[in-house]
């Protein structure tokens, strides 16, 4: 019988990401035969996976704080064949040391590269080689949430946390890039995420309502989905596909 709750099974990616979507952006990310890929903040790298997968010349770095997460990203490439054409690091995105890549992927971590979006983009520009892409995963204000809602959200939360999606796309232009394609995660996508991030918790609390982890990890469940359930339809996240400027 299951002890403790399990994390994240029910999750293919780490984000509001479909499987149409991700065939998508794929199919148009490979286009430029990319030979080197980087994913920042990689969580168990799946879009990079999947992006080796269909470009067999390429190779991988991915660079996450998670160790738990890098782990299962390691057994994943083991167990597709690509051991020998990815590797995982611990760490810091600043403090790694790579070359700029051929293809950059930075899905909902770009704090990992800088406090300010701005900075963070410029830091991007230095990442991807010329002729390259970026695929940038980052949160957009739908509509201006009211005070209200900011209390409901993550702690100390802020209009200034975030841009709506047309300074979303001039910040990109400033730092250097092009947008090649702009799109962004559906409702429905949204609550295929969230819902599979709880799922597993969800049902192992049902099953243990006496264990002595229960009420911590109900009192955990709880914050997270009133949390989401709040910025449900204010919060928004763009995919971008960056071309960066000669």
């Amino acid at each position: 019988m299951t002890t403790t709750p399990p994390r994240h099974t029910r999750l293919t990616f780490h984000g509001p990401l479909s499987e149409a979507r991700a065939d998508r952006l794929i199919e148009r990310l490979t286009r430029t035969t990319p030979t080197t890929v980087l994913d920042i903040g990689c969580g168990w790298a799946e879009l990079m996976l999947r992006v080796l997968t269909t470009a067999p010349d390429a190779t991988g770095t991915g660079i996450d704080i998670d160790a738990e997460a890098l782990a299962r990203g390691r057994e994943a490439a083991t167990a597709r064949g690509l051991a020998d054409r990815v590797r995982f690091v611990e760490g810091s995105a600043t403090e790694t040391v790579h070359d700029p890549a051929d293809l950059v992927l930075c899905l909902g971590a770009s704090q990992a590269l800088g406090d300010r979006l701005p900075e963070a983009l410029k830091e991007l520009r230095r990442r991807v080689a010329d002729g390259g892409r970026v695929l940038l995963g980052e949160g957009f204000w739908q509509r201006t949430p009211t005070p209200a809602e900011l209390s409901g959200m993550w702690p100390d939360a802020a209009v200034t946390d975030h841009h709506d999606l047309a300074t979303l796309v001039d910040l990109a232009i400033e730092a250097g890039f092009r947008p090649e394609w702009t799109e962004t995660a559906s409702l429905d996508e949204w609550e295929e995420f969230e819902s599979a991030y709880l799922a597993d918790v969800e049902v192992w609390l049902a099953e243990h309502p006496g264990h002595p982890l229960a009420a911590e990890t109900r009192e955990r469940a709880d914050r997270h989905r009133a949390r989401w359930l709040t910025y449900r339809g204010v919060l928004g996240l763009a995919y971008l596909t960056l071309v960066p400027t000669a």
